[in-house]
């Protein structure tokens, strides 16, 4: 199975994509939108040929390849997305930095108009069966599928204070819906 029909066959089939920045300059990627997957509700964008470039692990200096995911579900926030996608892809691919399971990127003010979520949290794909987390390309190589979840400017803090396994024991005490882009914060504030 390649990357296409690894990412259709959990986020149903392609809707749309970009290639070109807001600026209408071509990516090195495109940016995919999809619907009707194995979430009810969810319109998902991923990159698509981000993995193709190889970036490099600040922990080990490894040379890793990721494609990028991100999720909402049925609100307002979901036409911010690719673009939203798209910048941190071109960011990585600037720096040549690999994303990382508990890397925040941000705060840098509202992701999209209305909500408190102010930067991006890199995670495993974890609505997902297991088999989502990564995938065999065509090229030989394997890549890792990075969920990048909206974050508010208190929960990025409390992963740089905490680290990321103390944030993601309090995403599993209290259950937010992740792909809410105008979800309420968690009650982090009193540690």
């Amino acid at each position: 199975m390649g990357l296409i029909e690894h990412l259709e066959a959990r986020l149903g089939l392609i809707t749309g994509g970009w290639s070109t920045d807001p600026d209408g300059r071509p990516r090195e990627f495109r940016v995919a939108a999809f619907a009707k997957g194995v979430i009810p509700g969810v319109e998902s964008f991923s990159t698509i040929g981000l993995s193709r470039h190889d970036l490099v692990s600040p922990k080990s200096g490894r040379k890793l390849r990721l494609e990028l995911v991100a999720g909402e579900r049925g609100g307002p926030g979901g036409e911010y997305l690719p673009g939203l996608v798209g910048q941190v892809a071109d960011e990585l691919l600037a720096s040549g930095r690999a994303l990382l399971r508990g890397d925040v990127i941000g705060p840098r003010g509202p992701l999209v108009p209305g909500s408190i979520m102010e930067a991006w949290y890199a995670a495993a794909p974890v609505y997902y069966d297991d088999g989502f987390a990564g995938v065999d390309l065509d090229d030989g190589h394997r890549a890792a599928i990075v969920w990048i979840v909206p974050i508010s400017r208190s929960e990025a803090q409390f992963v740089s204070a905490n680290g990321w396994r103390e944030f993601e024991n309090e995403l599993i005490k209290y259950d937010p819906d992740l792909l809410d882009l105008h979800r309420d914060e968690l009650p982090l504030g009193g540690r």
